[in-house]
């Protein structure tokens, strides 16, 4: 799904309301009232009503507040006590999704539909190539029988019209790990002993259903409090506004946080330390191996492809590795790392190092609340300068040309990209675990196009790329 639409209009507006009051002090006296102030004069209702509409965004409320809301009861409990609690909290823990079952459209399962394009052909390809025999002729259009059907797609696949079309739930579509079922009820439930934590539900269901739970609440009152954050930005996010890495740092720093670091710095170590770690492998004669920056890849492969596991290598993230100088340079501050990811938040409650995590989207309602134009601040470049390869891990292929280029025989190097995990690529990496790998080295991304295409994102992941490019190009090193 497009990464800009009405659904992730309205959760931004939220969010921006929500910041707003924090800034004004006023967030406990007025949450109660933003569902109505968003749907007021000339709102045209998206549900059965307006009041269905407002119980939607106070679930949505709920979930940038930072808390679970699937099976939470309706105890009738203001919006003005969980305010109280997230802005009383000092540690979030538990799942970092949460499902709105109110939001959920409880879409029927997956099936095959044939449409008014269906011409009765002659040929018949769709109820001869059925392994079923689910589809018949019935007064010259062809009909699948639900409880025949096996959802195989071979009827859609031959069908020369196109009248065949495929009816998903985006949401377990999108999933490449089966971790997004229906309950007894037909809600859709997140299986957090199978997933990933890669996203792919948030950006998939156009209903905004699949939410992650929000720490910007924590790391916004201490900004506002004045106390010492050290913002770590991964180059994706520098990508999403259309501004030198000056200006964001600058904005960055006028939204209160009292250090900076480019997360490209830690992604340079990354490399470094990959390449070492490749020619060792090569040397030892231990076959291929893959990248490990990637967090959602990494849990994939710790809980649906174990034998994958020696081939993962043992390097840390370019955000552990920014946050170990981070740590040394700025050790009194909190540490908050900021990206277009929702792996990096488990990555975050795994990593002592890291103490928040917000996205690419919560930054940029966070640079609205505070009236920051990030195009209309100085170009205050930092001293520390990350080279143009660590910038370039932000887009697929990224890690692989950074690795290549740190080893004294790049000619040795094999490379092979996992671009995005799907149901296609998880047969591909299990068939890799298996001894069929055709690389020595293998990047895999969760996202396809990299990190640049995030589920947190704000910029279409073209118009990012772009950007990135002008970054890289413009490096120092």
């Amino acid at each position: 799904m497009h990464y800009n639409n009405h659904s992730s209009q309205i959760k931004r507006e939220l969010l921006i309301h929500i910041l707003e009051l924090m800034k004004s002090g006023r967030l406990v006296e007025e949450i109660d009232r933003i569902p109505y102030r968003m749907t007021g004069s000339g709102y045209s209702p998206v549900r059965c009503c307006v009041h269905h509409d407002r119980v939607i965004m106070r679930y949505r409320l709920l979930a940038w507040l930072g808390f679970s809301v699937e099976d939470m009861a309706e105890d009738g409990a203001p919006l003005s006590e969980w305010a109280e609690g997230a802005l009383s909290r000092e540690t979030m823990a538990g799942p970092i999704l949460t499902v709105l079952d109110e939001a959920c459209n409880a879409c029927v399962r997956t099936r095959f539909l044939v449409t008014n394009a269906c011409q009765g052909c002659l040929a018949r390809p769709c109820s001869m190539n059925c392994p079923r025999k689910a589809v018949t002729m019935l007064e010259g259009h062809a009909v699948i029988d639900k409880e025949t059907c096996v959802n195989c797609g071979i009827c859609q696949q031959v069908c020369p019209y196109h009248a065949i079309i495929k009816l998903p739930v985006p949401c377990e579509e999108a999933c490449p790990v089966g971790a997004v079922t229906k309950n007894a009820e037909g809600e859709e439930r997140i299986d957090y002993t199978k997933c990933v934590y890669c996203g792919n539900c948030i950006r998939e269901c156009p209903f905004g259903a699949m939410m992650e739970r929000s720490s910007i609440v924590d790391v916004t009152k201490r900004l506002l409090a004045g106390g010492k954050l050290a913002a770590l930005y991964a180059p994706a996010v520098a990508a999403q506004f259309r501004a030198p890495l000056g200006k964001l740092e600058a904005a960055l720093r006028r939204a209160g946080f009292s250090d900076v670091f480019e997360v490209a710095l830690g992604a340079d170590i990354t490399s470094a330390r990959e390449a070492a770690e490749f020619g060792e492998r090569m040397t030892e004669g231990t076959g291929f191996m893959t990248t490990s920056c990637c967090p959602a890849f990494v849990q994939t492969v710790d809980r649906h492809i174990p034998a994958l596991k020696p081939r993962v290598s043992s390097t840390r993230s370019p955000m552990h590795y920014t946050a170990e100088i981070a740590h040394r340079e700025a050790p009194e501050a909190c540490r908050v790392f900021i990206g277009p990811c929702v792996a990096k938040r488990k990555e975050v409650q795994d990593d002592p190092l890291v103490d928040f995590a917000i996205s690419a989207e919560e930054l940029g309602a966070l640079f609205v609340a505070l009236d920051i134009d990030v195009q209309d601040m100085p170009d205050e470049t930092g001293p520390r300068q990350a080279s143009g390869m660590g910038r370039g891990f932000a887009a697929s292929g990224g890690v692989l040309g950074a690795v290549r280029a740190r080893l004294s025989r790049p000619e040795i190097l094999r490379g092979e990209t996992v671009n995005g995990l799907n149901p296609e690529s998880m047969k591909t990496l299990r068939s890799y675990a298996e001894g069929n790998c055709p690389a020595n080295l293998v990047e895999v991304m969760a996202c396809a196009g990299g990190c640049l295409a995030g589920p947190s994102t704000l910029t279409n992941p073209k118009i990012a790329a772009l950007q990135l490019r002008k970054i890289v190009e413009g490096s120092a090193f």
